[in-house]
């Protein structure tokens, strides 16, 4: 039976990743019915039929659900890997000296494939390379047209295809590999609301997969270089949003730093207006264990304190032993931080100065008008999707009901911070802008009778980029007192 989803009562989004766990139509609802605003499908894994089945569950229960719903699909991207050892791994003392080199016959304790011709051209003596997420560590001692010589700085055992890591090294490769670009391909005929491109190294990057996308999806760029951080301005530029992916970036980057680049890319992200998502460990004991360590609690409500826009969960929710309650505590992680007296202080903490342009300067007017009238809410009409970044960038005391014409549109919010997409028609007049704004607040439960509502829209109406109209009304049962601004 149909019933219509309620807002969720908080303002960060929830990203939960599918897997194994989580992959049929009732754990999906479930996951949904418990916090879950939009999911993300790993390319890294699996077959693209399994991922075309989980699209198809999303979308059944959309209609069943009556809410837009966001997929985003993560590409893989240029992993690179060692090749293969006989025997399948190899045992290496610190000391040692390994080398990798373009021989494709199985490796031993003395050396390994390593099949990136790139990587040659681009390595320099004194580089480290990092083995397995950095459990292995080769510092570069030689570099020949066929070889890089490196000595072991830390001891441990190399296995077949561990990935390598070159975190002080731009590397000459392709942003989408042959796998990415049929993954991405597929995407988009599924009908992804967002790509997700994995070791962004600059804006050109994003850029090559903007051309094959053609406005198909909206483009999110995974940070976890430190290349990409040192152009981080331009990639946002060139993105739809980005995701601190702390999985990699926290092998390339020394731990103690993976703090502090967070907190900028949030906060440089938020500045650009363009949605960020933080990712990678989260909760990441509840793998194994029905509740979280106070440590992961925290490091959530630091990301949601700092006013990221959506929090992601990847193994809790797509292989783990307790996806269901992972979505749960985040859920409720949400609720508390968002509760706090202190929570409209901490999250305007970074400063985001509008442009010179009508449509910021009402949006950052918008933000003290609903204080000073203390509305309960804020709506929206957007034909693109713009109007609701500006308004959300301000980081708004009260939610927004974002209403569009479209459905694709729609369902990307939903990683937007504090909005709550609405599927409907355009309007053509003041009145019925007003009507259908107070229609769809009460039926949607965004505000009440009594409450007062903000609305922002553009005249000529569905004209994209003409936000010019700010209007106050009052809701009292099916009357409405006017207040025009």
């Amino acid at each position: 039976m149909s019933e219509m989803m309620k807002p969720r009562g908080r303002k960060v989004k929830i990203l939960a990743t599918l897997g194994p766990a989580s992959d049929t139509p009732e754990m999906i609802e479930t996951l949904m019915r418990s916090g879950a605003d939009a999911f993300r499908i790993n390319m890294s894994h699996g077959e693209q039929a399994d991922k075309a089945k989980l699209v198809e569950h999303i979308r059944g229960l959309e209609k069943v659900l009556k809410r837009p719903t966001t997929i985003l699909f993560d590409l893989q991207g240029p992993k690179l890997r060692v090749g293969a050892f006989e025997g399948g791994k190899a045992k290496l003392q610190k000391g040692d000296t390994f080398t990798l080199d373009r021989d494709g016959a199985p490796g031993d304790a003395t050396r390994v494939c390593l099949p990136h011709a790139e990587l040659f051209e681009a390595i320099r003596e004194g580089s480290l390379l990092l083995i397995d997420d950095g459990k292995m560590r080769l510092k570069v001692t030689e570099v020949h047209e066929d070889r890089i010589v490196t000595e072991v700085r830390v001891s441990g055992t190399i296995r077949d295809r561990k990935g390598v890591n070159v975190p002080d090294v731009l590397i000459p490769i392709p942003a989408l590999t042959e796998k990415d670009r049929s993954d991405l391909e597929f995407a988009l005929e599924q009908g992804a609301d967002w790509i997700a491109l994995s070791f962004v190294q600059r804006p050109e990057d994003v850029e090559e997969a903007r051309e094959l996308v053609k406005g198909r999806a909206a483009i999110l760029a995974k940070i976890e270089k430190p290349q990409a951080v040192d152009c981080l301005d331009q990639i946002l530029e060139a993105a739809d949003a980005v995701m601190v992916a702390r999985g990699d970036l926290g092998v390339e980057l020394p731990p103690e730093q993976v703090p502090v680049v967070q907190n900028r890319i949030v906060a440089t992200a938020r500045q650009h207006g363009k949605p960020v998502v933080v990712a990678t460990q989260m909760l990441e004991s509840m793998i194994s264990s029905p509740t979280p360590t106070r440590a992961e609690v925290n490091d959530v409500a630091d990301a949601i304190y700092d006013g990221a826009d959506a929090v992601m969960l990847s193994a809790e929710s797509a292989a783990g032993d307790y996806p269901v309650q992972a979505v749960k505590m985040m859920n409720r992680i949400g609720l508390a931080v968002e509760a706090d007296e202190r929570y409209g202080d901490r999250v305007h903490f970074t400063e985001t100065a509008p442009e010179a342009t009508t449509a910021d300067a009402l949006a950052e007017s918008a933000r003290g008008i609903a204080r000073t009238v203390s509305a309960s809410a804020m709506a929206c009409y957007t034909s693109s999707g713009s109007t609701a970044r500006r308004i959300a960038r301000e980081r708004p005391p009260v939610p927004i009901m974002v209403m569009t014409a479209s459905e694709k549109v729609a369902r990307r919010l939903g990683l937007l911070w504090g909005t709550y997409a609405v599927a409907t028609r355009d309007v053509s007049s003041f009145e019925e802008m007003v009507g259908k704004a107070k229609r769809m607040a009460l039926r949607h439960s965004i505000a009440g009778g009594g409450d007062r509502l903000l609305i922002m829209a553009g005249v000529p109406f569905g004209v994209s980029g003409s936000t010019n109209v700010i209007h106050v009304v009052k809701l009292v049962g099916d009357e409405l007192e006017n207040y025009g601004l």
